[in-house]
């Protein structure tokens, strides 16, 4: 997968541990999310979810990005690559500034990543939501994406799994 290439509008670079002050600062923001998915980020936290792999998966499978205007991180998604299996990609982790949400944008990255990785022949895509976090599922509902009707529960609730065929 070419990370560069997963978005025409707006620059994408992989992100690394020297870049978790930008992260903690975009999610920090960002208070609703973390009330339906604590605890609230640190530095550390942030450095594990970078790190964090699925059993099976190696690090070349897993792309932790930072969608770029500028020098200004706009958004942060986590990808790993062919998971739960061959031809799927999984969304482990979205989350836009808030100074850039309600205007689309988020819905536009969203859309351009579908196309590319159709292009790259990955037949659908995978993610879930915090049960009880509206603002998530509406996101991606309005996105064409669908609960699965599974529920799989959690430490502090559960989430909702949802995919997108491509």
């Amino acid at each position: 997968m070419n990370e560069e290439r997963i978005c025409k509008s707006y620059d994408v670079k992989k992100l690394s541990k020297g870049d978790t002050d930008k992260i903690l600062n975009l999610c920090s923001k960002n208070i609703l999310f973390y009330e339906y998915h604590p605890p609230f980020p640190n530095n550390k936290s942030i450095i594990e979810d970078m790190f964090a792999l699925p059993t099976g998966k190696e690090y070349r499978d897993k792309f932790y990005l930072g969608i770029y205007e500028g020098d200004f991180l706009v958004a942060v998604i986590d990808l790993i690559v062919d998971y739960p299996k061959s031809g799927v990609v999984y969304i482990g982790f979205f989350m836009m500034d808030i100074s850039y949400q309600k205007k689309g944008i988020a819905t536009k990255i969203i859309s351009e990543m579908v196309d590319y990785f159709k292009e790259s022949g990955f037949i659908k895509i995978e993610l879930a939501v915090d049960e009880g976090n509206k603002q998530s599922e509406s996101f991606w509902l309005k996105n064409s994406f669908v609960k699965t009707g599974k529920k799989i529960k959690n430490n502090f609730s559960a989430y909702l799994p949802m995919e997108r065929m491509i």
